[in-house]
């Protein structure tokens, strides 16, 4: 392996894959690194419709258009008494392709990504650990990383630039104790996936469903994959989820019996793997770059599953951070000013998904009553639902709904 590259990218995720393509692309040297062999398993199969965009500028839409991933052209939701609300469809609010998307493996959809920025010039290492990003003389100018090769070898490769897309692993926020719990969102998720479960017909096979337990304890989500294979878990309070109750397993099946419109979606259904636990998954980075370094993706912050918001925050991150590496590469300019010049815009449209997560997971609000008593937002909420949380006037539903969130808090207070 060459021992020098203008940018060094660490985790082939969405993120990491991503970045590496697109500054690849634009000429530099680019090392793109991940720990496992891929293809490999993990969570998150459900997409925005919105990360349409960045995977048109990788170029691989062909590739997902001709693919078995069952296509989402919407989300619903159930209500604890398993009322179900009318779908959200996203082409009926906006009939253009860009409007629909993929409930994907993610093994496939990562590796496909992976593959794609080999294609594109970077040189892509899986098997490969990163066991130290490498700074300036102790400075905080990150200038390489340490590396095991699957033969178990140890090597320094010197970086112009560091992308972290380690996803929770997040490596050099741990090492700079810049990343931070979010002690409002102290969630956890219980996992796993069945063969068979009942789907609805038509272009709602592949939609996505969020249903509440009977107590609002918890949720399940019901993301429909490819060969008849369904990802289903439950999240809730870490607390409440854990505290004293067993294993997994029975946790889960003891939430499943809370929700019922979900139990009748499994009578002929059977598990097909086990269970999956995440604890604690809620947390974001102090600052999104530094000196030769910047975080992507997961690395630099997760909120919650309730709205797929993951991948699409994953990739448009890497592309909003890889255009700036870009820059500051050929201004010779890679500092933390250039290398994270797009995080504040980009934290101002993650807000709003903040408060739509944090809107669900108030008690005594409703959408449904909330969109009944304001007709007129209907269609701010399903772009929020698409993803497109950057134009001007995407936060103009908080305008009335703040207040009806406030109002629900204080009831709860009471």
């Amino acid at each position: 392996m060459p021992d020098s590259f203008d940018c060094v990218v660490l985790g082939a995720g969405p993120a990491g894959s991503a970045a590496a393509t697109l500054v690849a692309e634009a000429g530099f040297k680019t090392l793109l690194l991940e720990r496992e062999k891929m293809p490999r398993f993990h969570i998150g199969e459900s997409l925005m419709p919105e990360t349409y965009w960045p995977l048109k500028r990788l170029g691989v839409l062909d590739q997902l258009k001709a693919s078995s991933h069952p296509i989402k052209q919407s989300v619903q939701f159930v209500s604890p008494k398993g009322q179900a609300s009318t779908p959200f469809y996203f082409q009926q609010h906006d009939p253009r392709e860009c409007s629909q998307t993929w409930q994907v493996f993610r093994d496939e959809f990562d590796h496909m990504l992976f593959k794609n920025a080999a294609a594109k010039g970077a040189d892509c290492r899986d098997e490969t650990r990163v066991v130290e990003v490498l700074f300036e003389n102790n400075s905080s100018r990150a200038c390489g990383v340490r590396i095991v090769s699957p033969e178990g070898t140890h090597e320094e490769i010197d970086s112009s630039v560091v992308i972290d897309a380690t996803g929770q692993q997040s490596l050099i926020a741990h090492r700079l104790g810049i990343r931070n719990e979010d002690p409002n969102m102290r969630k956890s998720s219980i996992w796993t996936y069945y063969q068979g479960a009942e789907r609805d017909p038509g272009i709602d096979a592949g939609a996505t469903i969020i249903l509440l337990t009977e107590n609002k304890q918890a949720w399940f989500w019901f993301i429909p994959l490819s060969g008849d294979i369904t990802s289903i878990g439950v999240v809730g309070n870490s607390d409440y989820l854990f505290k004293g109750r067993g294993k997994p397993a029975t946790i889960f099946e003891e939430e499943l019996r809370r929700c019922p419109a979900l139990s009748e979606r499994l009578v002929a259904a059977c598990r097909s793997e086990d269970f999956h636990v995440a604890r604690e998954f809620s947390y974001k980075a102090s600052q999104a770059a530094g000196d030769g370094w910047v975080l992507v993706g997961d690395a630099y912050g997760f909120i919650d599953p309730v709205y797929s918001s993951g991948v699409y925050f994953a990739l448009k991150t890497a592309e909003l951070a890889a255009d700036c590496v870009i820059e500051g590469l050929r201004q010779n300019d890679t500092s933390a000013n250039q290398l994270g010049s797009w995080a504040e815009q980009f934290d101002a449209a993650a807000n709003l998904v903040r408060k739509l997560i944090a809107a669900f997971y108030t008690d005594g609000f409703s959408f449904g009553k909330f969109i009944k008593a304001h007709p007129e937002h209907l269609g701010n909420l399903t772009d929020l639902l698409i993803g497109r949380i950057f134009h001007p006037e995407a936060n103009r539903i908080f305008q009335d709904m703040d207040p009806w969130i406030a109002e629900a808090v204080l009831s709860e207070k009471i």
